[in-house]
C-alpha cells in the first residue's frame, strides 16, 4: 500500500479514500456515527520523530476538516424555518493518535483540548475546542500491538548484538507478532491512560480488536473502556472455537449436571481453555451441547418443569436453543397441502451437538460458522452482562477481585486458538486444487512400514 500523504489515506479499496471524499460521504450518507479519519503509520516501525509529528498533525488537521461541513450543514438546518433551529450533539468519534509513544499520545489529546485559533474560530463557532465536536475516543489495538512488538523485538536485537557482536543477531532474537500476546498489559494500560488524562471522563471510550476476554477485562479495569467490537468473538467461530467460559466465573465442582458435559480442557498451568476446537477429532462423538457454562433452552425448561433448580444461565442463542417456528413459508401448492392453515406451537427444540458441528466443519457447510458466530455473540453477551452486574452490584473493588480470579482460571496464552488454526488449515488445504494427490501422498505415508509397503 502507498504511504499516507496530507489529502490521501491508504485504504483497501479501488482507490484509497482522499479527506474530500470522507466528508462527502459522511454528508450523503448522514451516519448514525463516523470516525474521522487518522494518519496511522502502517510501515514497518518503530518510526522516526517527524514520521511521528506528522501523523499527529495531519490527524488533527483530518478532524477539523471533518467538523467544518458538518458544522456548515447544521447552520443550513437552523436557518431553515422547517429545520430543527439547534445545534445537534456531534457524532463524529476520533481515533488517538501517537502509536506507542507516550508523549505523542499526550501531545495529541492536549491538543483537542487547546482553544481554537485562526480561521478555525470562525468555522468551527460555536465550537471552542476540537474536543467540543467529539462524541468519543477510539483506540485500535492493532496497530499499537504492532509498534510495541517492533519495539520489544528492537531492544531484543541490540542485546543480543552486544553480547554476540559477529552477526548472530537474527538467529537469537525472538520473533514477536502483534497477535501474540507478547505485549505488556501494564504498558499497554500506560499508553490509552495517557491518552485519556487530559480528556473529559463522560464520553464514551472504545477499543477495537482486542485480543481475549482477559485483555478486555484489564482494559475496564485499568483504563475505564467502555465498549469493545465482537471481532475476537467471530474469529473463534472462522477457526471453528465454539466459547466456553463466564464471568463472573463459578466452581464448576459444586454445580451438577457435569458428567453429561464436558467442561474446556485443563492446561498444563490448571488453566482451563476458553472454549472447544470442534475441528479436533476428540468431538466427532460428543454428543453434548456446545458449552458446559450454559444449560441449553431445552434443559432448562424440562428441568424447571420438574422442579429441578438451574445454577447455570441459559445460551439464547440459535445453535443451543433453537426455537420452532409457529408458522411456515408456503412457496407451493405442496406445500399448503403439507401444511395448510396449520400453525405449530412455540417450543424450543434440542440443541446442536459438539459432534455435528464437527461434522459440519469437515465438509466445509457454511451453517457450521453461522452457528457458531451465534453461539460465541451470545457468550459474549453474556461476559459483558455480567461485568455489568459486577460494576452495578459489587463496585470495582468486587469487580478487581473478579478479573483476577478470572486471570486465573482461564488460558490467556489460547493455545486452543493455535491448535484451531493449524486444524482449520489442513481443512482447507483438503478441499483446494491438488487435492486428490495431497491425499494419496497422506496414504502412502501412513502406510509406510505396513505389509502395503512391501
Amino acid at each position: 500500500m502507498p504511504a499516507n500523504n496530507k489529502d490521501y489515506v491508504a485504504a483497501y479499496c479501488i482507490r484509497g479514500v482522499t479527506t474530500q471524499a470522507w466528508a462527502d460521504y459522511d454528508a450523503a450518507c448522514n451516519p448514525d456515527i463516523v470516525t474521522a479519519l487518522s494518519d496511522t503509520p502502517f510501515t514497518p516501525a518503530p518510526h522516526s520523530q517527524k514520521r511521528t509529528t506528522k501523523s499527529l498533525e495531519r490527524s488533527t488537521a483530518w478532524l477539523a476538516s471533518l467538523l467544518r461541513p458538518k458544522l456548515a450543514r447544521q447552520k443550513a438546518a437552523a436557518s431553515d424555518p422547517g429545520g430543527a433551529g439547534t445545534y445537534h450533539l456531534s457524532n463524529v468519534l476520533v481515533h488517538m493518535a501517537g502509536g506507542a509513544i507516550v508523549q505523542a499520545r499526550k501531545v495529541f489529546a492536549e491538543g483537542l483540548m487547546e482553544d481554537l485559533d485562526g480561521p478555525d474560530i470562525d468555522q468551527l463557532k460555536p465550537y471552542r475546542r476540537l474536543d467540543d465536536g467529539v462524541a468519543g475516543y477510539v483506540f485500535d489495538l492493532v496497530p499499537l500491538r504492532t509498534a510495541l512488538s517492533a519495539r520489544y523485538n528492537s531492544a531484543e536485537d541490540e542485546d543480543a548484538e552486544a553480547a554476540h557482536p559477529r552477526g548472530a543477531v537474527n538467529m537469537l532474537a525472538p520473533t514477536l507478532s502483534a497477535d501474540a500476546g507478547a505485549v505488556d498489559p501494564a504498558t499497554l494500560s500506560g499508553l490509552f491512560r495517557a491518552s485519556l488524562l487530559p480528556l473529559p471522563t463522560h464520553k464514551p471510550r472504545i477499543a477495537n480488536s482486542a485480543r481475549s476476554p482477559h485483555e478486555m477485562l484489564r482494559l475496564i479495569r485499568d483504563v475505564g473502556i467502555d465498549l469493545f467490537d465482537a471481532h475476537w468473538a467471530q474469529r473463534a467461530a472462522d477457526i471453528g472455537v465454539a466459547l466456553d467460559f463466564c464471568f463472573p466465573g463459578h466452581t464448576h465442582a459444586v454445580l451438577p449436571d457435569g458428567a453429561d458435559c464436558p467442561r474446556p480442557k485443563v492446561r498444563s498451568g490448571r488453566k482451563a481453555d476458553l472454549g472447544h476446537n470442534l475441528y479436533s477429532a476428540e468431538y466427532a462423538s460428543d454428543h453434548s451441547r456446545l458449552a458446559a457454562s450454559f444449560l441449553d433452552g431445552e434443559t432448562y425448561a424440562r428441568r424447571a418443569a420438574e422442579g429441578i433448580p438451574n445454577f447455570r444461565p441459559v445460551c439464547p442463542c440459535g445453535a443451543c436453543s433453537p426455537r420452532r417456528p409457529n408458522s411456515h413459508i408456503l412457496h407451493s401448492a405442496v406445500d399448503h397441502l403439507s401444511w395448510g392453515d396449520r400453525a405449530e406451537e412455540d417450543g424450543v427444540e434440542p440443541p446442536f451437538m459438539r459432534s455435528y458441528v464437527h461434522h459440519l466443519l469437515h465438509t466445509h457447510e457454511m451453517s457450521a460458522h453461522s452457528l457458531l458466530v451465534m453461539h460465541n455473540l451470545s457468550v459474549l453477551d453474556a461476559f459483558f452482562s455480567g461485568v455489568r452486574g459486577v460494576l452495578s452490584l459489587g463496585g470495582p473493588e468486587d469487580f478487581s477481585s473478579q478479573v483476577d480470579r478470572f486471570l486465573e482460571a482461564y488460558d490467556e496464552d489460547m493455545v486452543i486458538f493455535d491448535e484451531a488454526k493449524a486444524d482449520w488449515a489442513r481443512v482447507e488445504m483438503a478441499r483446494g486444487k491438488g487435492r486428490l494427490a495431497r491425499e494419496k501422498i497422506k496414504q502412502v505415508e501412513s502406510s509406510l512400514g505396513t505389509s502395503v509397503d512391501v
